[in-house]
């Protein structure tokens, strides 16, 4: 079994990637479990419908029996009625500043389960326990959130878990759909840090039918390179902007679309095609990265419908409530070279000459999966 440890100042936890990676909550956190007067589980609807017993059975395995809440799947669950209801429910079962919750879902579910923890109580102990392939970014690092009808994940809080635990043999259960997603966040790990990895990742002709040998080694890649960024800066003040590649324009799209229309990676996939357009207006060589993204995505299925659908000013209006706009500035997430990320301040006019680019780039093969 894989294993990473995150390490930030007053904390530290394991990422662990395998097949019976859930065989650890009964020994390595067996002590911790016990411990707590009160185990929740989260769990989004699909996942739970296919892997909870998993789970229990092996939280049971330590004499604990957990209390169980049940969300909609996807970004559905990351709104502010499911996130008091979640505050409800641990109210209603006695649940203390010394219980512990469980994530057990996609990103959007660890999103929500994470704020729970972070704002029950003012704060209580959550493990990840993710279920998509998306989520080896958004498990890691402590982001926490919900969404509002405004703008994607703005009400929120970093709140550290205390571990992390992918049970592998559910990624291989995934749809193709989730399993794109989830590489396209792969993907963006690989462009923010080295191009030789893209390169491989680029040229992958199974991509999205990965072998579970092959994901493994590669999210504990993707993994790393999140990790590496968080220890160096927890809080978003510098180097963690770089995360965000593809997400300003990506989570426009997203909310465009309406959460849960399109999926977060299928999002972030059109997001970094944009920024590539920009960064090679800004001098990222070499020229043809964007291109080359481009034909990528369209061959393994990713859609670019939606900037073919909406205007540009639908998509500014949600660009322009980023999280790192400041002073009614637009910042970019863009590349020097693969592998060579930066912030830079962008214009209005550029962007909407950007769209405009990659609507015609893209127009000559549209993808309607």
């Amino acid at each position: 079994m894989a294993k990473l440890t995150v390490k930030i100042p007053d904390h530290e936890y394991d990422v662990h990637i395998g097949d019976q990676a859930y065989d650890l909550l009964a020994t390595a956190y067996g002590d911790r479990l016990q411990k707590a007067d009160q185990i929740g589980i989260i769990a989004d609807e699909k996942a739970a419908g296919l892997h909870l017993d998993k789970l229990k059975t092996a939280i049971q395995t330590v004499g604990v029996k957990p209390f169980v809440k049940i969300v909609p799947a996807g970004e559905a669950c990351k709104t502010p009625a499911v996130f008091f209801d979640c505050h409800s429910f641990l109210l209603q079962n006695h649940f203390t500043r010394n219980s512990l919750l469980i994530a057990f879902g996609g990103g959007a579910c660890g999103d929500l389960t994470g704020f729970v923890a972070a704002t029950f109580m003012r704060g209580i102990a959550y493990i990840q326990c993710p279920t998509t392939i998306l989520a080896h970014d958004s498990a890691v690092g402590g982001k926490t959130a919900i969404n509002m009808p405004e703008g994607k994940n703005m009400v929120g809080s970093f709140h550290q878990p205390e571990a992390v635990l992918f049970q592998t043999p559910i990624l291989q259960t995934l749809p193709v759909r989730e399993i794109r997603s989830g590489m396209a966040e792969l993907l963006k790990h690989a462009l923010i840090s080295d191009a030789a990895w893209s390169e491989e990742l680029l040229d992958n002709q199974q991509f999205i039918s990965p072998s579970a040998e092959w994901l493994s080694i590669e999210l504990m890649k993707g993994i790393q390179v999140k990790a590496n960024i968080v220890e160096e800066d927890q809080f978003e003040q510098s180097t963690r902007k770089f995360l965000n590649f593809g997400h300003t324009f990506g989570h426009g799209v997203e909310a465009v679309c309406g959460f849960g229309g399109l999926s977060h990676g299928e999002c972030v996939m059109i997001g970094m095609a944009y920024s590539l357009i920009l960064s090679e207006r800004h001098g990222l060589k070499p020229i043809g990265m964007a291109d080359r993204l481009i034909e990528f995505a369209q061959r393994n299925g990713y859609t670019f419908n939606p900037i073919h659908q909406y205007p540009f000013r639908a998509f500014m209006d949600y660009m322009k409530k980023d999280k790192k706009s400041m002073y009614g500035q637009l910042n970019f997430v863009l590349l020097h070279e693969i592998g060579y990320p930066y912030v830079a301040a962008v214009t209005e006019e550029e962007c909407e000459t950007v769209f405009e680019e990659l609507k015609k780039r893209t127009g000559a093969c549209r993808n309607d999966s």
